[in-house]
């Protein structure tokens, strides 16, 4: 057994029925942790749940919407409950708002992102840290995006509370190093596919375009086989010395900023 080894680990995964969440929770899985789910779409929910059994994952699927703050501790409670710990969690969950120019900005587009992101992502660190304190420790990796980093025109929303959510994690990682607690973020680079029968979002067309310009390796990141190593990692007793930093996860694609 090395320190990288998550066998007996108990995980939590919002967010994770589908994307980046989906590929994390079947790679911690297959890693030899336990997971426990937390996904409010009841379709997915009901698939990653099968995958992971298939797989031979001791699995816990909840319904949970981020955006409650009861939804999150009920989540954490039964995670609790069934495994008799929580190990780490993976704040993956966020509802996207649609990408519009900032003079066309609503509150409604704000209130959604800063309630889906920023406050589901401290009400879940509340949620676990009496657990994690009183074990002697715990691992909590929370989600920002190139979009904050960097800039990209019409995400503002989405930006601006991922952004939140990484000065959240430094501020975390201070209050809570002595409880041996670290907290750390990292920024993927992985789009889902999907199809849409609508007119295709002419930010999002944009960014994806600049993704493919710049990007040195010239492929779309796995969200199991690359994304999910390093919240591994993140997740493990190898990750003890650092906290409150953010890993850009991106293949290289936003080195230049």
């Amino acid at each position: 057994m090395t320190e990288l080894d998550l066998a007996g680990r108990v995980v939590i995964v919002t967010g994770a029925g589908r994307g980046i969440g989906r590929g994390v929770a079947r790679y911690l899985g297959g890693a030899g942790a336990s997971i426990s789910v937390g996904e409010y779409n009841p379709r997915r929910l009901d698939r990653i749940s099968e995958e992971l059994a298939a797989l031979g994952v001791d699995t816990l699927a909840t319904g949970c919407d981020v955006r409650v703050r009861a939804d999150l501790d009920g989540l954490v409670a039964a995670t609790v409950a069934r495994f008799g710990r929580v190990d780490a969690i993976v704040n993956n969950a966020m509802t996207f708002p649609v990408p519009r120019p900032l003079v066309e900005l609503p509150e409604e587009d704000l209130d959604l992102a800063y309630s889906s992101a920023v406050k589901a992502t401290v009400w879940a660190m509340q949620a676990v840290h009496p657990h994690m304190k009183a074990a002697g420790g715990g691992r909590i990796v929370n989600v920002g995006s190139a979009a904050g980093v960097v800039g990209f025109p019409g995400f503002a929303a989405y930006a601006a509370a991922k952004e939140a959510v990484r000065a959240i994690t430094r501020s975390a990682a201070r209050e809570w190093a002595a409880d041996g607690i670290v907290v750390n973020c990292y920024c993927p680079a992985s789009f889902e596919a999907r199809t849409s029968q609508g007119p295709v979002n002419p930010f999002v067309q944009a960014s994806h375009d600049r993704f493919w310009h710049q990007h040195p390796m010239a492929r779309v990141g796995d969200a199991e086989r690359d994304i999910g190593p390093v919240v591994a990692f993140l997740c493990s007793d190898a990750c003890r010395y650092m906290t409150g930093e953010t890993l850009m996860i991106d293949g290289g694609t936003n080195t230049w900023a």
